[in-house]
């Protein structure tokens, strides 16, 4: 699947709600299937349905260290149909963040510490769970796509954008 890039109309797109009918087909379970081999293939962490031209709320979430994120939490991957907010705390924490869609570039912004959301399995069966720290911001982070924003809506500066090459090196210079 190709993945869609900032400026396109996609990305700005709110999602659509996958339909009862859908659910426990086997278009959607191939189609899920996919966006978690596009994901792993680009090295992501989180991966929504809008990222890859399909319109419907569907995001995958799978922190696991790696280069860009050593220190993340090892989770497996987990699907979440037609995700909502239910809750979230006040309290912010200020971290880098990258995209798939947003290639080369990274942003520090800062995100609720805490989630709490309702979502539906493949098979459409209602699902509720909290996000802490590291797993809430990837949780943010791919919603963000589903409503129609990325987390350059999020940066408060420019002094609080780097090149991503640019934050590998400090980050490996233990500057970050």
């Amino acid at each position: 699947m190709q993945i869609a890039k900032i400026g396109e109309a996609i990305l700005r797109t709110p999602a659509r709600k996958v339909s009862h009918d859908e659910f426990s087909q086997a278009p959607l379970i191939g189609f899920c299937d996919d966006l978690l081999a596009t994901m792993l293939a680009a090295n992501g962490i989180g991966i929504a349905a809008t990222q890859v031209f399909d319109p419907r709320a569907i995001m995958i979430i799978a922190s696991r260290p790696n280069a860009r994120y050593p220190h993340a939490p090892t989770m497996e991957p987990l699907l979440l149909i037609n995700p909502e907010v239910l809750a979230r705390s006040d309290e912010q924490v200020w971290e880098w963040e990258g995209c798939l869609s947003v290639p080369a570039l990274r942003g520090r912004i800062a995100r609720s510490d805490w989630v709490e959301v309702s979502y539906q399995t493949i098979h459409g069966e209602a699902q509720q769970q909290r996000f802490v720290g590291f797993v809430a911001r990837v949780f943010l982070h791919e919603y963000d796509h589903l409503i129609g924003l990325t987390w350059l809506d999020h940066i408060k500066s420019t002094q609080d954008i780097m090149a991503e090459s640019v934050w590998l090196t400090a980050l490996e210079q233990g500057r970050l």
